[in-house]
C-alpha cells in the first residue's frame, strides 16, 4: 500500500485555446498546467479536474494524450508522466426545492473514469444545461435526477462544499440531505466539506455519520491546488483505487484530511451587508445585531448551529484526523519568490510541508521565515475568522 495526496476540485479557467470555461478562474488554469503544476511543484498524486464535460475540454484532453506525456488506464484516470493520475470531473448545479418551497441552487462533483465515459455524460447533460461549454452551470433537473445520469456513465456524484451559503445543500437548500436524496442517498459515499468547515463541524449532523469527508482546494488559480487535501492509503494511482478509499474498501481507506482552519475560510461567519461587516458573538446570528437587518450571508459555522442535531461531536470510528494546514502562500513572509526558492531546494510543496525539518527550511530561507513556517504547520497562530466573501486573516506568534 502507498500514501499518496489528493485534491479533487481543481478548475480550469481557460482552454488550451482561450476559451471561457470557468469565468471566475485563473487563465493559465488549462489541463496541462494542473497536471505539471501537480506534478512538479505540488506534489498531489491524483487531482480531480471537474470542468472536464466542456466540449472545449475534452477536444483539450484529447490533444494531451496526443503528446504522449500522459495516457489513459484501465482502472480509471489519466496518468501524467508516471506522477500524477488525473480524475475526471464535473461540477454541475442543480435546482433544489427547501422546507420552505423555495427554490435554491446546490453544486455536485461527478467523478468519471475514463474519457468516453465524461463525454457521453456531457452529451446527455447538453439538454440539461444551456451552456455546457461553461464550469458549474445550472441544470434543470435535481440532485435526485443527476445522480442517476452520473452512475448511468460510471460515475460517482459526491455533494461540493455542502455548508458554504451559496450553491450548496445545507446552505441554501435544505436541512437534511437525506431528503432531497429520499432512497439515494446511500449511493453518496462522501461529501466535500468545503473550506469554511471542518470534520468537528460537519459531525454534529447524524445523517452525515457513515459518509467519507474530503477537504479539497476549489482552486480558481495555480497556486491555490493543495490548499486544502487528502492523504490516503491506496495500492496505486487510480480511479478504482480511488473509489475504494472514498469508501472504504479493502484496506484502502483517506488517513487524514488537511484542511484550512475553517475560521480562515470566506463565509466561516455570519456577515451583514447592510452594516459591510462580519458579526462575532454566539451562533446562530440571524439577524444583525447593530442595525436588525435581516439582510445578511449566513456563515457556515452559524448555518451548522441551526441544523445540527447531536449535542456534541462524537466522531465515528472510522474517521480520520483533520489536520489543520496552512499553505504556504498564506504566510506572512512567505511570497512567491520564497516559494521558488523552498521548491527549487525541497522540489514540492508536499515535501516542505511534510518532510522537511525546521532546521532544513532555515538553511533556505532564514530563521525569520522557517520559524513563521514551523508556527504556522503547528498550529501557533492567531486568526481572524473570515465571512461574507472575505478571507479570515493570520498572524503567526
Amino acid at each position: 500500500m502507498n500514501e499518496i495526496f489528493a485534491d479533487l476540485h481543481v478548475h480550469i479557467g481557460r482552454s488550451e485555446n482561450g476559451k471561457p470555461i470557468k469565468i471566475t478562474a485563473a487563465k493559465s488554469l488549462n489541463f496541462a498546467n494542473i497536471a505539471k503544476e501537480c506534478a512538479d511543484r505540488k506534489g498531489i498524486n491524483v487531482v480531480g479536474i471537474i470542468d472536464c464535460a466542456s466540449p472545449y475540454v475534452i477536444e483539450d484532453i484529447e490533444n494531451f494524450l496526443k503528446t504522449g506525456d500522459a495516457y489513459e488506464i484501465k482502472d480509471g484516470g489519466i496518468i501524467y508522466k508516471d506522477k500524477v493520475c488525473i480524475i475526471l470531473g464535473s461540477e454541475i448545479e442543480t435546482s433544489e426545492i427547501n422546507e420552505q418551497g423555495k427554490t435554491g441552487s446546490a453544486h455536485n462533483l461527478c467523478y468519471f473514469p475514463t474519457l468516453k465515459d465524461i463525454k457521453a455524460f456531457s452529451k446527455e447533460m447538453s439538454t440539461h444545461i444551456k451552456n455546457i461549454t461553461l464550469s458549474s452551470q445550472r441544470a434543470n433537473i435535481s440532485g435526485y435526477e443527476l445522480i442517476d445520469i452520473v452512475e448511468k456513465y460510471n460515475g460517482v456524484l459526491i455533494p461540493a462544499h455542502a455548508f458554504t451559503p451559496h450553491k450548496s445543500y445545507y446552505g441554501n437548500c435544505t436541512q437534511s440531505m437525506k431528503r432531497i436524496f429520499k432512497e439515494k442517498y446511500g449511493r453518496i459515499p462522501a461529501i466535500e466539506l468545503g473550506l469554511s468547515s471542518d470534520t468537528f463541524l460537519a459531525d454534529e449532523i447524524s445523517e452525515l455519520e457513515n459518509k467519507s469527508f474530503l477537504t479539497n482546494s476549489d482552486a480558481h488559480s495555480l497556486p491555490k491546488i493543495a490548499r486544502e487535501y487528502n492523504k490516503i492509503l491506496v495500492e496505486d494511482i487510480s480511479f478504482k483505487e480511488l473509489m475504494k478509499a472514498i469508501k472504504r474498501e479493502d484496506g484502502r481507506k483517506i488517513l487524514a484530511n488537511y484542511g484550512l482552519d475553517p475560521k480562515l475560510g470566506k463565509y466561516h461567519r455570519t456577515y451583514c451587508e447592510k452594516c459591510d461587516k462580519r458579526i462575532e458573538g454566539p451562533a446562530p446570528v440571524l439577524l444583525c445585531p447593530d442595525c436588525d437587518s435581516s439582510n445578511i450571508t449566513m456563515g457556515v459555522f452559524d448555518r451548522i448551529e441551526v441544523i445540527k442535531d447531536k449535542p456534541t461531536t462524537k466522531s465515528p470510528d472510522f474517521r480520520p484526523p483533520y489536520i489543520y494546514q496552512i499553505p504556504l502562500q498564506f504566510i506572512p513572509g512567505v511570497g512567491p519568490k520564497v516559494i521558488d526558492k523552498l521548491l527549487g531546494n525541497f522540489e514540492t510543496e508536499m515535501n516542505v510541508l511534510h518532510k522537511m525539518s525546521k532546521d532544513d527550511i532555515e538553511g533556505v530561507v532564514g530563521a525569520k521565515v522557517a520559524n513563521n513556517i514551523y508556527n504556522a504547520c503547528n498550529g501557533n497562530v492567531d486568526i481572524q475568522a473570515g465571512g461574507g466573501g472575505v478571507y479570515g486573516k493570520i498572524s503567526v506568534g
